[in-house]
């Protein structure tokens, strides 16, 4: 799979590792199920130079950064976890700097700190490779000799297995691993020689109270994301704003507390949503135009709705990166970082104080000038109510309030795509053009927000009851 940038490549990475004596002998794979022919690779001399922050941000997450020279793959490899087994590999080419386009991807994890060598690790490597009937790969085996050192650390020697799937599945990884534990291999006690070198990372203290806990794994999620919008993975915008609303909903409790993170966790969403909306309207616009037939679709009406969308989320994805790679949002997750790692105190919001705001900006709705604007006010105190009862595992009213936010977020989705389809229809008649299709698209926009409007006091007796 190729990243964005086009001097590096992906790579998902399915492998297991063993630790085994040096005395062991290599398995044979001979009647393994699917494997038609074993091949014996020339032995290959690797060396390895890793890199990590001075506390070591990066080995604390499982993530590997190392300049490799030897072998088929000599470069710049990044692994980052992706599940059990299971890593994603970024490559570059080999060169003597760590290359941005790596580096860019950790970025929410190594901030501005330095990174430096922290190991180098030698190996002498043994590959056999396993292939099919087709003579594609299905899995490699590796047999090393490992000699290695932490910086300043003395020199350590040991012998490890490693069986890595090519187009093999899991169950080939099952009977590979059984055939190598028949030999007397373990499990391996680290995930990686990188963390065998350095030893266990410190254990961070697992909050206990509910609610601090709720925010530990909502702060985690944002690096998650951080990493899928740089990748420009689909969804991603939408999900680090998601998280971010999450996390504003945890804290809303004590605005005074908490009131520059909040500032900051604002501004950030606003930057993404710039994207956001771009991209939400360029997704409208395609699904009501391909609904009409064609007579309906009179003019230009794709390229000024769907491809013009499509510009303004590139632009503001832009904008949201340069945010993303400054010093105002390394110190935001510093904020963040400094919230976990504190004592848990009574500073979160509890589902009583999310409801009764959403309740003050129910009433408060009956009365204002702006409908539109009083409605979207209901909707940001319904996702409040939504995060914080999910964090206290009150699911029913959870569920309910998500009902809520559900109805008039398509709401507030009218309200911003009429506004944009007159303005979108005005210079369309300026320049000459039909302007039927924007009508028609106008109308459907505003049936669209009765119903939901229709939908809201249901649903909010609902909530009631559940909440009782």
């Amino acid at each position: 799979m190729s990243a964005t940038d086009p001097s590096t490549s992906r790579f998902r990475e399915v492998e297991r590792k063993f630790d085994v004596d040096a005395s062991a002998i290599s398995p044979s794979f001979d009647g393994i199920a699917g494997v038609a022919r074993v091949e014996q690779l020339p032995a290959q001399a690797l060396a390895a130079v890793y890199f990590d922050t001075p506390g070591h941000d990066l080995a604390a997450r499982r993530v590997t950064l190392r300049r490799r020279t030897g072998g088929p793959d000599a470069g710049w490899h990044l692994k980052l976890p992706a599940g059990t087994d299971t890593r994603t590999e970024v490559r570059a080419p080999l060169g003597p700097e760590i290359p941005d386009e790596l580096l860019d991807v950790v970025r929410a994890i190594v901030r501005d700190r330095p990174l430096a060598p922290v190991a180098q690790i030698r190996t002498a490597r043994s590959v056999v490779v396993l292939r099919d009937d087709h003579d594609e790969v299905l899995a490699e085996f590796c047999d090393d000799q490992v000699t290695a050192s932490a910086e300043g650390d003395t020199e350590q020697c040991w012998r490890e297995w490693e069986v890595e799937l090519g187009c093999g599945d899991l169950e080939l990884l099952d009977r590979l691993s059984n055939r190598l534990h028949d030999t007397g291999a373990r499990p391996a006690g680290y995930g990686s020689k990188l963390a065998r070198v350095l030893g266990a990372p410190p254990v961070a203290a697992h909050p206990t109270d509910r609610l601090h806990r709720a925010l530990a794994e909502q702060i985690e999620q944002l690096l998650v994301w951080d990493r899928a919008v740089r990748a420009d993975a689909d969804d991603a915008i939408h999900q680090m704003r998601v998280t971010i609303r999450r996390i504003r909903s945890l804290l809303h409790g004590e605005e005074a507390a908490h009131a520059p993170l909040l500032d900051e966790l604002q501004e950030l969403g606003a930057v993404l949503g710039v994207a956001r909306d771009a991209e939400v309207l360029a997704q409208r616009y395609q699904q009501a135009l391909d609904e009409l037939t064609p007579e309906l679709v009179r003019g230009p009406v794709g390229e000024r709705l769907v491809a013009g969308s499509l510009r303004r989320y590139q632009t503001g994805r832009r904008r949201s990166l340069a945010a993303m790679r400054s010093p105002r949002y390394f110190r935001l997750l510093d904020g963040l970082d400094d919230l976990v790692s504190a004592p848990a105190a009574e500073r979160y919001a509890t589902v009583d104080i999310a409801y009764r705001r959403l309740r003050k900006a129910v009433k408060a709705a009956k009365t204002a000038a702006d409908r539109d604007a009083a409605l979207h006010r209901i909707r940001k105190a319904a996702k409040r109510l939504r995060y914080a009862a999910s964090a206290a595992n009150k699911t029913k009213i959870a569920q309910r309030a998500k009902t809520i936010q559900t109805v008039l977020g398509d709401h507030q989705d009218s309200v911003v795509s009429r506004a944009h389809l007159l303005q979108q229809a005005d210079a369309a008649a300026a320049a000459g053009e039909d302007t039927f299709t924007y009508g028609l698209l106008y109308a459907r926009e505003v049936d669209l927000a009765a119903r939901s409007r229709a939908a809201l006091r249901p649903a909010l007796r609902k909530l009631n009851r559940a909440v009782r």
